[in-house]
Parts: structure tokens; sequence; C-alpha cells
């Protein structure tokens, strides 16, 4: 039977781009991460971007419940298939990871506390976790377009289950996925001003990050 990362991820409609090496290095820069760090990205589906973290020298392992995650792969890379990441127990040591990261994951979660403290347990004291997630006010006309889709986030929301799951030093922060504006963040302002003109299911990427807007949630053990 078809997956979720087969149907929705298909390569012929989102095809392999440079957007994840772009967002990778950004990550990387602003969130100081160093070069040797284990890194883990649950929820790691074709496996783009930790291709991309791989590069810049982190030590890069992935789990997800699909069976096809890490068919872009160009390296091998640890990559555990076929994992309940809400209802099982993680396969890793207390303490063992530097830095925890997933992009649109957290909202397909039915128990996303659960998630967070398993995360929380496989951090190292002082590790980091990073959590990119669909901000619900700028995406709720769109946002069950995807049936998968379980657990809405805001800005206040996200803060709150961080501090829930114990953990600390959190930031939550607004973010277009437009890699111009990490540039030259003056752009921001135009974006918010075309915004609400923007057509709701536009196929224009410019124009639909524009209007859509992302939450970082950054946090420490």
């Amino acid at each position: 039977m078809a997956d979720y990362l087969n149907i929705i991820y298909d390569q012929k409609s989102h095809p392999k781009t440079s957007y994840p090496e772009k967002l990778t290095k950004y990550l990387f820069n602003s969130f100081k991460m160093e070069k040797g760090q284990i890194f883990l990205e649950p929820g790691c589906g074709r496996g783009e971007f930790l291709n991309e973290f791989n590069k810049l020298g982190l030590k890069c392992h992935g789990i997800d419940l699909s069976q096809h995650a890490g068919s872009m792969l160009d390296k091998k890379v640890d990559v555990i298939k076929g994992f309940d990441l809400e209802n099982d127990i993680w396969p890793y040591p207390d303490n063992f990871f530097d830095i925890i990261y997933n992009k649109s994951l957290l909202e397909h979660l039915n128990k996303p506390d659960k998630f967070l403290r398993e995360a929380r347990r496989v951090l190292k004291p002082s590790g980091t976790i990073l959590c990119l997630v669909p901000d619900w006010e700028a995406n709720y006309k769109t946002y069950f377009d995807d049936f998968t889709h379980r657990t809405p986030f805001t800005k206040v929301s996200l803060n709150d289950i961080y501090e829930i799951t114990d953990f600390k030093n959190i930031s939550v922060i607004k973010f277009r996925q437009l890699p111009i504006v990490w540039r030259f963040p003056v752009i921001n302002i135009f974006c918010s001003i075309i915004a609400p003109f923007v057509p709701v299911r536009t196929k224009n990427k410019f124009l639909r990050w524009s209007r859509e807007l992302m939450l970082i949630g950054y946090a420490k053990k």
C-alpha cells in the first residue's frame, strides 16, 4: 500500500531542489551548530535535509514511519524505517544527541507532548531541539488540505508545549521560507503588504511563501 511519503512527497510533484541546502545552511549558522555534533532528524522523510546537514559536518541519524524514508540520501546515513515516533520508545540511549531537528512533523502528531518528552530524554544536557511547524494563524485556510494534520500550533502553544515538557531557554519565532528574506529581512515588509491579496492556493512559490508563515521553536534541555 502506498504511504504518506510516496503520495504527498512523490518525486514528480515534489522534485529535488536546492531549497534544503539553503535552509540547512541558514539554520546551521543561525543556531550555531558545530561540526562533529550528533544530530537526529525524526520524521526525516526522503532525507534531503539529512543530506545537507551531513555535508555540513554533523554526525547524522534519521528515523521515520515510512519504509521509503531516505530515498534521496546521497551518502550512507543511519536511518531507522517503519518506526512510530509517537507511540514507541525511541531506540536511542539517554543523553545521546547534541541536536534534534524536525520540519513539518509535530503538527502530524496526536500526542506531540509525548514526542517531545522522548526527544528530551535522548538529548544531551544543554542539547538543542529545533522544531519547524506551520503557523496556524497564517495557514488556517489550507491547513487541513493535508488530512494527516492533527495538532495546529501558534506561537503561544508551541512555547507552552516546550515548557510543559521541561525544556528551557525557549524561543519561538515566525519565519518565511524565502531565502531572499533571510539575506534581506527588509523584504518581510513587502511580503506582509502583499500577503492578504495572495490567492490561498497559488502555485507560485514566492507568492505562496510570502503569505504562509512557519514557526521555528528553539529550546534547550
